[in-house]
């Protein structure tokens, strides 16, 4: 705890010995009789009893040195297992839950938890509270005991959160009463304690309003933005092995569209904790990933709060593959987590974040975030990184064209270190987002500039070729290190609302990758928040993709944004298992992680599915090849969560022909496969799914597979013989159909060929090819067969091989 905390007299509260509610089996007993939990109440804690090991609790205070360990003792107030906190140097040291969006203001909660101490060379009595971090400096103590040494207190108090308390941040931990120098008498304040039996009674809040995007998103035909189903900015476009990764901060985690009005509050970075991946093989028909839980308590990096504009890279280190994505810490610091691929698992291997105020060279540097890794062609990595206010000290010409506030620093070989002191990358009219690829040996520098104000010494006129607020220029250089002023070319991509319209604008953080020989620019764009809202948009932006090309000199051709997109690289293969939550166009449908693993991606992948499917709503594939055989049938992995419901199959749009129909049968809320007949599935054709039943959420989505439709033949045999006349060999073929239709055929030999032969129905026709040899070698003929079958035409091939010959 810091010294700015509220005294523990001056912030306790009064404590009203009040029964809580429960609903566990066990009600209290009072008087004799048995208090049943009122039906709104709930038990807001996990694993309170810790039979779950430390599921759900962390140490407060437990990122500073030595700030405190937990471990699960069997010294338990009740079953099996307690929690007990050692090593501490804070009195704020003690386990802590995370409650945030479990409670709200103005509502009414009974806490209760067992606490106990054992040290000899403690006080006879100490006391112990319950208390709420509602984030900064705000502590409030929700209830107290004060057990003898060896015996356990019992915390049991109800207590009402003020109306005005904001809840955006409440986590809950047992702790020993402030002092400013606790250390002074470790023995008194800092002892071990055992904590067992936590709960934590009320009315959790309202449901949040449903996140699902009700509208279309991304119209069919059109290929940006590439997701019409969640959020998405910042995006890192990451190419490998016929697949491109999309890495975005995960705008989605904040928006709380009005249940009546379908509007949002503005966006607030604060709360993105997350990174959202989405891949696709053809850059039109993307998976959904779901999101990283990277930073915040349960974070792959707790140590960290926010994750926002990720950056990603792979390298070879110690003799074995591995990948990094790296995150902002919200403006800060920036930090990283290491996977094993680019779908994870992820873990970090830091305990502290990589670019902070301690970095050297990055001390001017308002802004310590957007890192965007490089590894150069000869193996050295780096990290570019910064942005935000120029330096007071500076001019104010020169802080709006020259901020200076743009750095790269070398990575160490292990790419979670630095190595060096970060250098100046002297960026015109920067802001942020600086991104660096390389092309036939020049390094291309592209950044975001920034729209001038009182931070980048009051509104100017930028220099002549400078860029102007909020658009994307870059720099060409012969040195990944090197980018003065003197390297930048002019402007790759202006301002978004350009080509969007009103309610589009903002700044914008891009990514280049390569994919299959051609090179790609990301960006992200409010467009559908657009379609949600209209014009008046609140902030929440999307990933779009276009195609970027070079002219001879390697400068860059000015980018165009549009909502059609990039070409598809290659028509979608449906011949196997794929993940349901694919698709090029979505209509109502939202995406949610589900125990287990991926079946196209493995068990180390998450496994998400497609909920929120309510009638009317459809996902659709954008050029699915069928082939010539086509698909005879499509399977479904599906939970109903009702009886009735139905799937069709259309092509060409969602309200196209219907090519199958797939009953959604099953027991209701258990997973089962179905499997529909197709009849003209064939080609290549946009493929869409349409949801049908009653009112609500009809069934859950996981996989997909088709089957391939079994290719048409004809009963056509054929034979071949040699015999000599007048000396020369003779070569016979003999063709005969089995079929109760006629068969045109064509026999082609090395002698010669004859068209045209028709064989009757059950009938055989022998071709006869003079050789004009006297000892002809062995071969094979080639008869090609055709025929109108149930109203469809069917060819087919066959050999006839015939031996040598010889009339000598």
């Amino acid at each position: 705890m810091t010294k700015e905390m509220i005294r523990p007299a001056a912030r306790r509260r009064r404590m009203a010995g009040v029964l809580g509610a429960a609903v566990t089996a066990t009600a209290l007993i009072v008087s004799g009789l048995a208090m049943p939990a009122t039906a709104a109440d709930e038990e807001l804690i996990v694993n309170g009893g810790f039979e779950s090991g430390l599921e759900g609790w962390f140490v407060n205070n437990g990122n500073a040195a030595d700030g405190g360990t937990l471990s699960i003792v069997d010294d338990a107030y009740a079953g099996a297992s307690a929690v007990k906190v050692t090593g501490r140097t804070t009195t704020g040291s003690g386990p802590m839950q995370d409650l945030t969006g479990k409670v709200q203001s103005g509502q009414t909660y009974t806490i209760k938890a067992r606490v106990k101490y054992d040290n000899a060379s403690s006080p006879a009595t100490k006391q112990f509270f319950a208390t709420m971090h509602y984030g900064g400096g705000t502590y409030t103590n929700l209830g107290s005991t004060t057990p003898a040494r060896g015996q356990w207190g019992y915390i049991n108090s109800t207590f009402t959160i003020p109306a005005g308390q904001s809840t955006a941040t409440a986590r809950l931990f047992i702790e020993t009463p402030w002092t400013s120098t606790p250390s002074a008498d470790p023995n008194t304040h800092l002892m071990d304690f055992v904590v067992d039996d936590v709960s934590l009674v009320g009315a959790p809040p309202p449901p949040p309003p449903s996140k699902t995007i009700e509208v279309v998103g991304k119209l069919p035909g059109e290929h940006n933005p590439l997701i019409g189903h969640k959020f998405g900015a910042d995006g890192f476009g990451y190419a490998e092995d016929g697949r491109v990764y999309m890495f975005m901060t995960n705008d989605t985690q904040g928006y709380m569209p009005d249940p009546v009005t379908g509007v949002s509050p503005q966006i607030n970075y604060g709360n993105i904790n997350q990174i959202t991946l989405i891949s696709s093989e053809d850059l039109v028909n993307w998976t959904d990933h779901g999101e990283i839980q990277v930073a915040g308590p349960q974070g792959i990096a707790p140590f960290t709060s926010n994750s926002w504009a990720p950056g990603f890279a792979k390298k070879v280190v110690n003799g074995e593959e591995k990948y990094f994505l790296y995150y902002a810490n919200g403006g800060g610091s920036s930090n990283v987590i290491t996977g094993e691929s680019p779908l994870g698992p992820w873990k970090s291997e830091r305990t502290s974040t990589l670019i902070n105020g301690s970095t050297p060279g990055a001390e001017a540097v308002a802004w310590k975030f957007d890192p965007a890794p490089f590894v150069d062609t000869d193996g050295t990595p780096y990290l570019y990184f910064g942005g935000g206010p120029a330096s007071t000290s500076m001019p104010a010409a020169e802080r709006y064209n020259n901020p200076k506030n743009i750095r790269v620093i070398e990575l160490a070989d292990d790419m979670v270190n630095t190595q060096g002191s970060a250098m100046v990358v002297d960026t015109p009219v920067s802001f942020e987002a600086a991104h660096v690829f390389e092309r036939e040996g020049r390094y291309y520098l592209s950044y975001s500039s920034h729209f001038g104000g009182n931070d980048f010494g009051g509104n100017q006129t930028p220099l002549p070729g400078y860029p102007g607020g909020g658009q994307i220029p870059y720099l060409m250089s012969d040195s990944p290190t090197n980018f003065p002023k003197e390297k930048y070319v002019g402007l790759l991509f202006p301002n978004q609302s350009q080509f969007f319209g009103a309610g589009t604008g903002g700044n914008n953080h891009q990514s280049v990758f390569e994919f299959e020989g051609k090179y790609y620019f990301t960006y992200h764009a409010p467009t559908l928040n657009k379609r949600i809202n209209g014009n008046t948009t609140q902030g929440y932006r999307s990933p779009h993709i276009q195609e970027m090309t070079f002219n001879e000199d390697g400068t860059i051709q000015q980018v165009v944004g549009d909502y059609a997109g990039v070409d598809q690289v290659r028509d979608f293969d449906p011949f196997r298992t794929f993940e349901a939550e694919t698709f090029g166009w979505s209509k109502g449908i939202a995406t949610q992680k589900i125990d287990g693993g991926s079946t196209q991606f493995g068990p180390a992948a998450a496994n998400l599915v497609v909920k929120d499917i309510d009638n009317g709503d459809w996902t659709g594939l954008s050029a699915v090849a069928f082939g010539d055989a086509g698909a005879a049938s499509v399977t479904v992995k599906v939970k109903p969560l009702q009886a009735g419901g139905a799937i069709d199959v259309r092509t060409g749009s969602e309200t196209g022909a219907v090519i199958g129909t797939i009953p959604v049968s099953g027991t209701v809320g258990e997973w089962t496969e179905l499997t529909g007949a197709l009849n003209g599935a064939t080609g290549t054709q946009d493929l869409f799914f349409t949801y049908r039943g009653g009112s609500g959420d009809l069934f859950e989505l996981d996989t997909w597979s088709f089957a391939q439709a079994s290719a048409p033949t004809l009963d056509v045999t054929a034979e071949a013989a040699s015999r000599c006349v007048a000396g020369k060999s003779v070569l016979t073929v003999k063709v005969s159909n089995g079929e109760d239709v006629p068969v045109s055929v064509s026999v082609s030999t090395a002698y010669g060929t004859k068209t045209s032969v028709t064989v009757g129905a059950g009938k055989s026709v022998s071709n006869a090819f003079t050789t004009r040899l006297t000892a002809a070698p062995a071969g094979a003929a080639e008869v090609t067969a055709t025929a109108t079958v149930a109203g469809e035409q069917v060819s087919a091939v066959v050999p006839a091989p015939y031996a040598a010959h010889s009339c000598g």
